[in-house]
């Protein structure tokens, strides 16, 4: 939502990026990569996606292997200090 609103404030203000980023308190290069994702895919685009993985369906025999190890190594490790 923010950056939406940060990408059309600089747009309406004729591409001064460097005004949206003093005003939102943002680096311009930020600003900048914004506009430009919002200007080639729109909001989506501007979704954050860190953390999201693909989907299992979509995955290797091999990456889902690996996931599933991580899941085990993971719950070893939940196990171990709940013991202590």
């Amino acid at each position: 939502e923010e950056r939406i609103q940060i990408v059309l404030d600089c747009l309406e203000n004729g591409k001064d990026y460097q005004e949206a980023a003093n005003t939102y308190n943002v680096s311009y290069q930020q600003v900048y990569q914004w506009v430009r994702k919002y200007e080639d895919g729109g909001d989506e685009a501007l979704k954050d996606r860190r953390g999201n993985k693909k989907e299992e369906a979509k995955l290797t025999p091999e990456e889902k292997f690996k996931l599933q190890m991580k899941k085990v190594e993971r719950e070893n490790e939940r196990l171990r200090a709940e013991n202590l």
